[in-house]
C-alpha cells in the first residue's frame, strides 16, 4: 500500500567531469509500520548520495538519484527481493530510470531462505537493501540507530556493492566489489580497483536504457522482442541460473494439479485407443502447443508481466524482464511435462501387466510396442500440464518468489 505520491526529489547528482551520459536512478523505501518513514528516507538519500559520488568518479557518467514517496508495508514479516519487483518496475516505468534502490528496514532472506543484507537483479537492474542487519549489534548491546556512522557507511558500501553487481560487476579479492562484510570501523566506501573502474566505466555508458511508447498489444510485442534480440546474454544468464525445469519441484500445487488427473486417465480404455493410433507427429506438436499453451495461460491469468500497472512507456528492462519471466515458465512447463511423462512411464513398463495391452479389445493390431507406450504417455501427459496450468491453485506472489531474477547473495 503506498503512500500519496508526490514529485520524486533529487536527492544526489555526481556531473563533475561527466561525459554526455547519464544514468537516472529511482529509490524509494519500504518501511514496516510503526517505523518513521522520515528517518529511514534520510538514510536512503544519504547512502544514495555516496554511492552516486563514488560511481560518477568511477565512471566519468553522469548521475542523479530521485528518492520517490515510501511504501508502507502491510506487516514486518521477512521478504524476498522479488516482493519489491512490482513497485521498482513500475517506478521505472514511471520515472524512467535506469536502475532502482529499495530500501527496506524488513527482513531480506534469499531463495535458500537465508537471511541476507541486500541482493540485486543485473537483469531488472533493481538493488533492494535492509538495514536490518546494518542496525544489529553485539549482544548486550543495544541495537544501532539508522543515524549512527557505522550503519551510515555499511549501507553505503552495501549499495555501491549492489550497484556494481547491478552493473555487471562480479565479486572481487579487495574493494567495494569483495564480498560485504558489516565493519563497525568503516567511514568510507571501499576504493573501486582500477580494473573493476574500468569495466563499469563500459557498462555504464551503455546503462541508459531504450525505451518506447509502442502502441496496442502488437507493438509491445516487437518491443519485447526487440529488446530481448539486443540483449541475449542478460537473458540467458537469468535462464541459466533460474533452473526452469526444476521449478514445478518447488511448486508443489502445480505438480499436485498436473500428475493427480493422469493417475486415472491411464487407466482408462479411451486414453489409450487415442494414444495408440495418433500419429507421432501429432502427439509431438500436441505437446508443444499444450506447453506454450499452458505457460501463456500462467502467466497472463497469474498477471505475472511488469509493472502490473499499465505504463505509455515501456523500458528495455521491463521488456526483459517480462521475456525471461515468460522462458522460466516455458521452461517450468516442459520440466512440469517430463514429471508427468517420467510417472506415466514407470506405470506403463512396471505396473501394467506384460500382455494387458495385447488383449485389448479396441486394438486391430494386438502388438503393443515401446513406441506406444512412449506416445500414449506423452499424450496423457500433456493432459496433465494443461490440468496443472487451469488448476494448479497458484499464487503470483508464490511463483515470482522461485522466479530467481535475483542473485543468491550480496
Amino acid at each position: 500500500m503506498s503512500e500519496s505520491q508526490a514529485e520524486p526529489a533529487l536527492v544526489a547528482a555526481e556531473t563533475e567531469g561527466a561525459s554526455d551520459l547519464r544514468v537516472d536512478v529511482g529509490v524509494f523505501v519500504a518501511h514496516a509500520p510503526g517505523t518513521d518513514p522520515d528517518r529511514l528516507s534520510s538514510f536512503a538519500s544519504r547512502v544514495a548520495a555516496d554511492t552516486v559520488e563514488a560511481f560518477g568518479a568511477a565512471t566519468e557518467v553522469s548521475w542523479r538519484c530521485f528518492l520517490e514517496s515510501p511504501q508502507r508495508l502491510p506487516d514486518a514479516d521477512r521478504r524476498r527481493p522479488s516482493e519489491f519487483l512490482d513497485r521498482a518496475t513500475d517506478e521505472m516505468a514511471e520515472g524512467p530510470y535506469d536502475m532502482v534502490a529499495v530500501v527496506t528496514d524488513a527482513p531480506l532472506v534469499s531463495r535458500r531462505e537465508r537471511f541476507v543484507p541486500g541482493l540485486a537483479s543485473p537483469l531488472a537492474r533493481v538493488a533492494v537493501l535492509s538495514t536490518r542487519n546494518l542496525r544489529r549489534a553485539p549482544r548486550g548491546e543495544p541495537t544501532r540507530r539508522l543515524d549512527d556512522g557505522a550503519v551510515r557507511w555499511n549501507g553505503a558500501a552495501l549499495l555501491a556493492h549492489l550497484v556494481g553487481h547491478v552493473l555487471g560487476a562480479r565479486h572481487a579479492d579487495s574493494g567495494v566489489m569483495a564480498p560485504f562484510e558489516f565493519a563497525a570501523d568503516r567511514q568510507s566506501i571501499p576504493p573501486i580497483d582500477a580494473d573493476v573502474a574500468a569495466q563499469l566505466r563500459r557498462i555504464a555508458g551503455e546503462i541508459p536504457a531504450d525505451e518506447a511508447t509502442p502502441r496496442g498489444p502488437l507493438g509491445r510485442l516487437a518491443f519485447h522482442g526487440a529488446s530481448a534480440a539486443r540483449n541475449p546474454s542478460r537473458v540467458l544468464r537469468a535462464l541459466g541460473n533460474s533452473r526452469a525445469p526444476l521449478l514445478p519441484l518447488s511448486l508443489p500445487k502445480l505438480s499436485t494439479a498436473a500428475v493427480a488427473p493422469t493417475l486415472v486417465i491411464v487407466f482408462s480404455a479411451e486414453s489409450w485407443d487415442v494414444g495408440v493410433h495418433m500419429g507421432n507427429l501429432t502427439a509431438a506438436l500436441f505437446a508443444a502447443v499444450s506447453v506454450l499453451v499452458a505457460a501463456l495461460y500462467v502467466f497472463f491469468a497469474q498477471k505475472l508481466a511488469f509493472p502490473r500497472k499499465r505504463h505509455r512507456v515501456v523500458t528495455e528492462q521491463t521488456a526483459l524482464v517480462n521475456v525471461t519471466v515468460f522462458l522460466i515458465l516455458l521452461g517450468a512447463m516442459v520440466g512440469l511435462f517430463a514429471v508427468v511423462w517420467s510417472v506415466m512411464l514407470v506405470i506403463e513398463l512396471v505396473v501394467f501387466p506384460p500382455n494387458l495391452m495385447s488383449n485389448w479389445p479396441s486394438l486391430e493390431d494386438p502388438v503393443v510396442g515401446l513406441v506406444d507406450l512412449v506416445r500414449t504417455g506423452a499424450f496423457i501427459s500433456t493432459i496433465g500440464v494443461l490440468s496443472g496450468a487451469l488448476a494448479g491453485g497458484l499464487e503470483s506472489r508464490t511463483i515470482v518468489s522461485h522466479l530467481t531474477l535475483f542473485l543468491d547473495r550480496p
